[in-house]
């Protein structure tokens, strides 16, 4: 999520997609990695392993966390909990909430805000009906939500990112030095929309095309880059399409219409939000099983908010 990002994102660095890379064999090994799959893993019990813990042993991991001003903090619980369970997400919904609890799990870890807004701010929800029935489930169930965004991005390389390229299958793709313009091998944009339906699970997407156009230069900004990063890439990287999450639709899709009205071959594929980053939430649960393995962690895919009729 881009929009009204936090301090920390205003480094346009800190939002690339791969970003900038540490040492490349560091890199191969996060993008090698056999992160598990699998939505659950039940391994031997650990004792008394706390929120905090865990948060910190995420954060060193990270160059240069944790960071000021991020939005990567506590939305309820405390540190000193004691982890039952882990739960990863996209969002920490009450849907999501009430699996957790039928889990046992009373550690939640979303990747996006769990109150309506960037930075989580709760003045102005205090007489919302729905915020506070979120908040009372939460409270009843001592259940810690540690929102982790700007520090999952903030790996190098970004490990969203290398979530999405894992379940695309296009790790071979990715090359260190174009970074989040990848070349594929050349598929028309009909059958390029196809695949990503089948490997994202994705109903439908919206796109700007012609079906038969040929696409092999792949620029992949998967959740809200903004407008104007969607577009500056575009004209400097030339990509014959950008996959991205989600547009603003009187910027990045009316450049692209114009685009090819003055004969540009190029196309866009707008994923959703969701469908983009969620690969992230199992990127964490391939992480929580190599370095917390005594604790049973569970990816839940929060499902669309939205439908098509």
């Amino acid at each position: 999520m881009n929009s009204n990002p936090s301090p920390i994102n205003h480094n346009p660095d800190r939002r690339k997609f791969i970003g900038q890379l540490g040492a490349l064999a560091g890199t191969a090994a996060l993008l090698s990695a056999p992160f598990a799959a699998d939505a659950t893993t039940i391994a031997k019990p650990a004792e008394n392993i706390t929120v905090g813990q865990i948060i910190d042993l995420f954060m060193k991991q990270v160059p240069g966390a944790p960071f000021p001003n991020t939005v990567d903090t506590l939305k309820s619980g405390n540190r000193d909990i004691v982890v039952t369970g882990i739960v990863t997400t996209m969002f920490a919904t009450i849907g999501v909430i009430e699996k957790a609890i039928s889990l046992g799990a009373n550690f939640i870890i979303a990747h996006e805000p769990t109150f309506y807004n960037h930075a989580d701010e709760t003045t102005w929800l205090a007489n919302d009906d729905v915020y506070q029935y979120k908040k009372q489930l939460l409270d009843k169930h001592n259940i810690a939500v540690w929102r982790n965004h700007d520090t999952i991005h903030s790996l190098k390389p970004d490990g969203v990112g290398i979530g999405l390229l894992k379940q695309l299958d296009w790790v071979s793709y990715y090359k260190p030095e174009t970074g989040n313009l990848l070349s594929i091998p050349s598929t028309s944009l009909s059958a390029l929309i196809e695949t990503l339906k089948k490997k994202l699970k994705i109903e439908k997407v919206r796109y700007i095309g012609n079906p038969s156009q040929s696409c092999q230069k792949v620029l992949l900004l998967p959740g809200a880059a903004g407008g104007k990063r969607q577009i500056t890439e575009m004209s400097t990287k030339k990509p014959d399409v950008l996959i991205c999450g989600e547009i603003s639709e009187w910027e990045t899709a009316e450049y692209v219409r114009d685009a090819q009205a003055k004969g540009d071959k190029l196309s866009l594929i707008v994923l959703g939000h969701i469908a983009s980053e969620e690969p992230g939430s199992e990127f964490m649960i391939g992480w929580l099983h190599q370095n917390v393995p005594g604790i049973k962690a569970t990816h839940i895919h929060p499902g669309n908010s939205l439908q098509f009729m």
